[in-house]
């Protein structure tokens, strides 16, 4: 008799939960955030700069400056709030493996690249805070929003919250 399967560590073509869900599509979902700004920094004066993962996008003039290149070319002395985006990427790169582990290897712990994905989305709720309490600014945290989305879509049954 072969002891009890643990659910915490569920094949990756399905959550063990809904069958039809597969580790590629989690996967998928994860990638498809690399498309939408995590925040959108808004000012009274100009155009909006929006936040992904990877860098900025500023739309006044149209320019993209990587995350690497804000960090160490184009700044010195960055606020401590401003630290939040680096570290929601590095916990959203782990989130990321995690799935992309599921995937390669048949077993994936969904709890973690789950929890991963939201603490992850929870830092842009700090950068957010930090930029918004600066006369003029405003920032609209998506990243906040999209991961939860994504977590609860893709990874609830791993949790037994099922519809």
């Amino acid at each position: 008799m072969s002891p009890p399967r643990d659910a915490t560590a569920t094949p990756s073509h399905g959550s063990g939960t809904d069958p039809g869900t597969s580790g590629r599509t989690d996967l998928a979902a994860l990638l498809a955030l690399l498309a939408f700004p995590w925040s959108v920094q808004v000012y009274d004066a100009g155009a909006p700069t929006l936040v992904f993962p990877w860098g900025l996008v500023g739309l006044d003039p149209i320019g993209v400056t990587t995350l690497p290149d804000f960090l160490f070319r184009y700044t010195a002395g960055l606020p401590e709030f401003v630290l939040a985006w680096p570290l929601g990427t590095v916990l959203y790169a782990a989130a990321l493996a995690s799935a992309t582990v599921g995937v390669a290897t048949g077993h994936e712990d969904r709890r973690v690249t789950a929890g991963l994905l939201v603490v992850a989305g929870v830092t842009g709720l700090s950068l957010a805070g930090g930029f918004s309490v600066q006369p003029g600014r405003m920032a609209i945290p998506t990243g906040t929003a999209l991961c939860a989305a994504v977590a609860w879509w893709r990874y609830r049954g791993a949790f037994g919250w099922t519809d």
